[in-house]
Parts: C-alpha cells; sequence; structure tokens
C-alpha cells in the first residue's frame, strides 16, 4: 500500500481524458467513504439517545442514563485528534489512498462489534467499558478519515472548483445522516418496542459490512492524488509531517478548530440532542423527531454542493459567515417552536437549522484545506478540523443536557449556540481567505 514509483508517474502524467476519469472517482471514493463512516457514526449517535442509556446504564435514573450515553459518545470526539495526528502522518508519507482503506476497514469493523455487543444484563460492567472502547476506535478511524477524503477529490480536480470538489465528501454526512437515521426510523417505526430495544437496533451497525465491502471496491480503484505524487516524486514529503505542521502553521489550526464551532457543536444539538428534548413532550414520537431530521439531512444534501459552488465564485469567507450569523440568529426561536410549537413548526424548525449547516459545512473542506501546504496538508487540515470535535461538537450533547437540567430553560443552549457563533465569526475573519489561490504553490503560505 506504500505510494510506489509506477503510482506516482501515472498520478502526476495523467493525461486529460484519465485525470477526468480519476476525479469522478476520487469524488466518489471520498463521498461514498465518508458515508459509510458517517452512517456507522449517526447509528451511534442514535442509538446513544434511544437505546443504550437503558441497554448499557440499567440502574441509572432517566437523565443520569442519558448523561451517561453521551459522554460514551463524547469519547469517540477526544478521540479524534489522536486519529487525525496518526493517520495524518501516515497520509503525508504514504498518501492519502493507503490511509483512507486502514481508515475505512476500522470504522466498518467497530460498528460491526456494536451490533453484536451484550447488553449489561447479560455481561455486566463489561459491556459499557466495550462501548467506550468501540467508540475510541470509531473516533480514531472518522479523525484519520476525514481530510483524506477531502483531498482526495480536492486535489485531483480543477482548482478553480475546489469547493465544489471538496464537498464532495461533505456529503457523505447528510447521506450517512439519512441511511443510519433513515434505518432507525424504518425499525422503530416497523418493530414493536420490545423487539426494537432487544435486536432491532443491531441490524443497521451489522449491515456495515456490506457497506465497507463496496467502499473498499472503489478506494482500491483510484490513483494516488497528482498533487501528492509531486510532492513525492520531488522528494519534498516531510519526515515528520505533523510535527512540522504544528511549528509551522499552528494559527491555521487552531482557526481552522474556532471556525468550526457555530457548525459543529450546533449540528449534534440538532441531530442527537433534539430526539431527547422533544420527546419529552408526550405528543411527540421520536419517530417523529427522527423523521424531520432525515428531511433536513435530505435538505442538505442538494444544499451542500450549491453554498460550496456559491464559495468558487464569491468566496469561501462570505458564504460561511453568513451561515454562522444565521445560526446565531435562530438560536432562540429554534427552542422556542420545540417547545410551544406544534408538528409543521417543529419540523420547519429542524429543517432550517440544518440548512444553516449546510452553508458552512459546503465550503469549509475547502476553507480549511487550502490554509496548508500539500506535504503538511493531510495532517494540518486533520487536526485543525479534529481539534473542534474535543471543544466542540463531543461535549455539545452532554453540556445542553446538564444545562437543561440546571437551569430549567432551554434558552441556557440557545446561549451556548450563540457563544459558538461568535468565536466562528471571529476566526474565519481571522483566516486568511486562498479561495483563488494557487494551491500547489508553497509560497502561498509564506507569512507576511
Amino acid at each position: 500500500m506504500v505510494l510506489g514509483d509506477n503510482e506516482v508517474s501515472q498520478s502526476v502524467q495523467a493525461s486529460t481524458g484519465d485525470r477526468r476519469v480519476q476525479v469522478r472517482r476520487a469524488a466518489l471514493a471520498g463521498s461514498i467513504g465518508t458515508t459509510i463512516e458517517w452512517y456507522d457514526f449517526f447509528l451511534y449517535n442514535t442509538a446513544a439517545a434511544l437505546v443504550f442509556p437503558h441497554l448499557f446504564f440499567p440502574s441509572s435514573s432517566g437523565y443520569a442514563g442519558v448523561m451517561q450515553s453521551f459522554a460514551t459518545y463524547a469519547v469517540g470526539f477526544a478521540a479524534r485528534p489522536v486519529g487525525a495526528a496518526i493517520f495524518g502522518h501516515w497520509g503525508d508519507r504514504l498518501g492519502r489512498k493507503a490511509t483512507l482503506i486502514v481508515t475505512l476497514l476500522l470504522m466498518g469493523l467497530s460498528s460491526a462489534v456494536v451490533g453484536v455487543l451484550p447488553g449489561t444484563a447479560s455481561i455486566g460492567f463489561a459491556a459499557p467499558l466495550i462501548l467506550v472502547l468501540l467508540r475510541l476506535i470509531q473516533g480514531i478511524a472518522i479523525g484519520g478519515e476525514w481530510s483524506g477524503s477531502v483531498l482526495l477529490a480536492m486535489e485531483w480536480g480543477d482548482q478553480r472548483r475546489r469547493g465544489l470538489l471538496a464537498s464532495f465528501a461533505q456529503i457523505g454526512v447528510p447521506v450517512g445522516l439519512v441511511l443510519g437515521t433513515g434505518g432507525m426510523t424504518l425499525l422503530s417505526a416497523t418493530l414493536s418496542k420490545e423487539d426494537f430495544d432487544s435486536w432491532g437496533w443491531r441490524i443497521p451497525f451489522l449491515l456495515s459490512l456490506v457497506l465497507v465491502v463496496i467502499g473498499l471496491v472503489i478506494r482500491l480503484r483510484i490513483l494516488e492524488t497528482p498533487m501528492f505524487a509531486a510532492v513525492v516524486a520531488n522528494k519534498k514529503t516531510s519526515k515528520a509531517p505533523v510535527k512540522d505542521a504544528v511549528r509551522h502553521h499552528w494559527r491555521e489550526i487552531l482557526l481552522s478548530a474556532g471556525l468550526r464551532f457555530s457548525e459543529q457543536m450546533p449540528f449534534y444539538l440538532f441531530t442527537s440532542f433534539v430526539l431527547v428534548y422533544v420527546v419529552e413532550r408526550p405528543e411527540f414520537s421520536k419517530t417523529f423527531v427522527l423523521n424531520a431530521v432525515l428531511v433536513g439531512a435530505l435538505a442538505e444534501l442538494v444544499l451542500i454542493p450549491v453554498f460550496s459552488q456559491l464559495s468558487d465564485r464569491i468566496g469561501r469567507k462570505r458564504v460561511y459567515l453568513t451561515g454562522a450569523v444565521l445560526t446565531a440568529l435562530i438560536a432562540f426561536p429554534y427552542f422556542t417552536v420545540l417547545s410551544h410549537g406544534g408538528h409543521a413548526l417543529i419540523f420547519i424548525a429542524v429543517i432550517v437549522s440544518l440548512v444553516a449547516h449546510a452553508m458552512q459545512y459546503g465550503p469549509q473542506a475547502a476553507l480549511i484545506g487550502e490554509s496548508f501546504p500539500t506535504h503538511l496538508r493531510y495532517g494540518g487540515a486533520g487536526l485543525g478540523y479534529q481539534l473542534a470535535s474535543v471543544f466542540a461538537g463531543g461535549p455539545a450533547p452532554l453540556l445542553a443536557t446538564w444545562l437543561l437540567h440546571l437551569t430549567g430553560t432551554p434558552y441556557s443552549v440557545s446561549i451556548y449556540i450563540v457563544l459558538s457563533a461568535v468565536i466562528t465569526i471571529l476566526c474565519v475573519i481571522a483566516l486568511p481567505d486562498r479561495s483563488k489561490a494557487n494551491i500547489d504553490d508553497v509560497s502561498v503560505y509564506a507569512r507576511r
């Protein structure tokens, strides 16, 4: 799986026709790979809200069980920067393709094991411990997956369309959400509560193995990106790429993490915490909320490439800042609707929340990826992207549950969302806009 001289030559010297084929394959490999990874990840998210509290923490109160379940959820986020560092090193040493095959296998196999894991009633305290371990493995795999999937398409394609091409990996998130949440919705709607809680929720996890095979077939058919192949051909790879990225581009890493706050933190509230919050009202079922999230994900599937292509035309930062401002503006109305609105208003609120997310998540891949030079891009972009998971995405459902319990009002969570948007706006303003720059030119990254 090490990048050989033949593949380097093929990538660098690819004809126009060959390049078009590889661009299509790279875009497909990026989107399908992240679809599989995020399918697994969202399965866990949904199960953490609906099944895991009583399956793995049966002796806890309702509040404590949800907190413990979301704590195991947060563990996966804490592991992401570790995965970004591990796979960032090999992605900038051996290549994007080889690294992505390993991350795919790790994620799929760990998810399949979750699907056969007995509950606490069967194996006692070992059950939640194994669950945490599997969540760690998932987090490490996700940590290494994102930047490689983004770079696969971004470094193969037309640099005037970086935003659009990089967003194909981002599309994997709403598709994974549709498949994962849709699968859970279908099963919860067709099975009795007893059957769903005992064995029905396991079926989507086991299907991960089928999806992994599909992803492997696609990824094995692509060549290494010409940008990275040129780095290898010119012997410009770094011996310690992650260390060099931190030393020379620490500012971009921190700003990349900060700009994700209003995208990532609210997203996990909009897709996970909402499942717990809305069903507290007796007139709303978990199936209704899952359906609303499902429709919002389908809207994102269309809007992510639309906003990404727009960022190629008017600049990444303009589109991104608009999404961050919109997130802040809806923070209070969102929880007002969830607390007092009817079915139609809640459905609309969930969809609008994911539109604001799409405005940021689409252009985000290129915005972060083009902030680092090619020989340090896998590690630098991965660290910046995944570092936010520790402070923004991972703790979000946990802190939201705690804030609601502490204050008794959902508007404390609204303040939390507004603060995340402020952090994002400041970081986006501070990050250089390289939407139109030649990112194959190392001088673009020279300090001024």
